[in-house]
């Protein structure tokens, strides 16, 4: 079966990856929008003993108490080591959901049906799984591929455009750290009409020949972090609040900063920041914070996964399309980076 399946008919591409693969009992995870809004497109194909879980929507709720609900009701329904699991959402639910299955049972196989950008570009692709704890984000988590990844444009036409908005930033990040013809063919202008679907199959062939070099993210695999360190962090730190972040806009903040980190410490061209920069603010606007916001925000830089031990380790862009990794950092050059997109005046 292909890793990826990408399709124009989702319930009949379903249909027939059900068929290849034998197991007890199908559980479908969603979320209350996706349980509305998507499920309806899929739901005639499943079969009539089907277990339905749905779960509270949002980065918000992506944690341990949300993943007992969901292993409560798996128990419940005493689903077996032979169950299936489809994840049908947004990053979230593909990454808590394969996370969830990943350790019921010591792990049944799971499918992932990404509905939104964000999730067909990036989260559903890659084997990385898990959820957020004590406020930092994707803090526990395992490494486990999914039976395959089915992928169908026409979910995102139930998406708000923030939420397709969000996802972009992906699509951007992949051009930056991989393919400059790529990223120099993106819209800044109209950026929401675009062929969707030949951006995602070009999104994710760049991620599965990088997740394919480096699967475990012992090297390589450390670029599809840009802009992470210091999004995640922004994206952690607002979570709770009234002016909490879609990924997508925290991680095209955290571009523009470790754009700039990249421009200090490795040579990124001013000319490149800039481009670089004068694009995310078009298209993401300005996030605004005041100074007290700085110091929990580097705190939560330190938590970064990628750090080993007090190093704290970036990967940072050479030019546009060519990324580089393991870039040691101090907290001083973090808060520059920050105080730059402080700084930064828009039209």
């Amino acid at each position: 079966m292909d890793p990826v399946i990408f399709t124009s008919e989702a319930a009949n591409a379903l249909s027939g990856v059900l068929a290849q693969v034998n197991f007890s009992r199908l559980v479908v995870l969603t979320d209350s929008n996706t349980q509305a809004h998507c499920l309806p497109l899929v739901n005639g194909i499943l079969p009539n003993d089907t277990i339905y879980i749905s779960v509270e929507p949002g980065e918000i709720h992506k944690n341990l108490e949300t993943c007992k609900q969901i292993w409560s009701e798996m128990t419940e329904a005493a689903l077996d080591r032979k169950a299936l699991m489809l994840n049908l959402g947004g990053g979230v639910v593909t990454d808590m959901g394969g996370f969830c299955a990943s350790l019921y049972k010591r792990g049944i196989r799971f499918i992932n049906m990404p509905t939104t950008l964000l999730s067909q570009v990036d989260a559903s692709v890659g084997g990385k799984l898990g959820v957020d704890f004590k406020g930092l984000k994707n803090h526990l988590g395992v490494f486990n591929e999914p039976e395959t990844v089915i992928i169908a444009p026409e979910f995102l036409q139930t998406l708000p455009k923030a939420e397709l908005r969000s996802g972009y930033a992906e699509i951007l990040k992949h051009g930056l750290i991989r393919d400059k013809a790529y990223f120099e063919k993106l819209k800044t202008e109209n950026w929401d009409s675009q062929d969707w679907e030949s951006l995602i199959r070009h999104s994710v062939g760049i991620k599965k020949a990088v997740v394919e070099a480096d699967p475990k993210e012992a090297g390589l695999r450390k670029i599809l972090n840009f802009g992470h360190t210091i999004g995640h962090a922004f994206e952690s730190y607002f979570l709770d609040s009234e002016n909490h972040l879609l990924h997508g806009e925290a991680i095209a903040l955290g571009m523009i900063c470790e754009g700039f980190l990249s421009f200090q410490k490795i040579g990124f061209s001013f000319e490149e920041l800039d481009q670089l920069t004068k694009m995310m603010l078009q298209i993401y606007g300005k996030v605004e914070f005041s100074e007290e916001h700085l110091n929990p925000i580097l705190d939560l830089c330190l938590q970064d996964k990628k750090n080993e031990g007090s190093t704290l380790l970036f990967s940072l862009l050479n030019s546009i399309g060519d990324c580089d990794y393991n870039i040691q950092v101090n907290r001083e050059e973090i808060r520059e980076a920050i105080q730059y997109y402080h700084n930064l005046k828009t039209a």
